[in-house]
């Protein structure tokens, strides 16, 4: 009777990111955890988790992968969005008002979510896709960007209608956590960050 010995089993960080960076095609940061690099492919706009559920009913299918970070959400978008969010909040009226909305683009750093169809540890918060890339398709052609800007693709989401709803949503729970318990609470002020 022969017996088959399984293949040595590759350590699950280092088979993350040779997924991401194979299949992909995306820079990966060693970890624990892995992370995605921002600013090469794509940029993330990240969000109170709550606010990204209001962002996905109000955009449908017009947004581009979509990762749930514990409490937060990661919308992707086109590369070179994170340096146009402060102008394009100014333009659409929301300069001055404190979002938890913040942009990670040149050198910034996503949590790699486990890749599509693996299981994970099934840790509390752990990072996963909610709307996974697909593998051997390019996938920033279908990020949010501005139409106008060189990496604007003409069929792409719209990126000043995605953060248009990502200010509304943010705000939203901003002014509804603020009322908790009856009284107004201390607001943070707006975040920004392009690493």
């Amino acid at each position: 009777m022969a017996v088959t010995v399984p293949l040595p089993r590759t350590p699950p960080e280092g088979g993350i990111a040779r997924w991401y960076e194979d299949e992909l095609g995306w820079a990966t940061a060693a970890g624990p955890p892995v992370a995605l690099v921002t600013g090469l492919r794509f940029d993330v706009l990240e969000l109170p988790a709550a606010a990204g559920r209001g962002v996905l009913r109000r955009m449908g299918a017009a947004t581009g992968p979509v990762a749930l970070l514990g409490h937060r959400m990661g919308l992707l978008v086109a590369a070179g969005s994170a340096e146009e969010l402060p102008g394009l909040l100014d333009w659409l009226e929301w300069g001055g008002i404190s979002l938890d909305l913040v942009a990670l683009g040149a050198d910034g750093r996503m949590t790699a979510p486990l890749p599509p169809g693996r299981s994970g540890s099934g840790a509390p918060g752990a990072a996963v896709w909610l709307r996974a890339p697909a593998p051997g398709r390019e996938v920033e052609s279908s990020l949010p960007a501005l139409r106008s800007a060189p990496w604007g693709v003409a069929d792409a989401p719209c990126l000043v209608r995605l953060v248009a709803a990502a200010a509304a949503e943010c705000h939203r729970v901003r002014l509804l956590s603020a009322r908790v318990g009856g009284t107004a609470q201390q607001l943070s002020p707006q975040r920004f960050a392009s690493s």
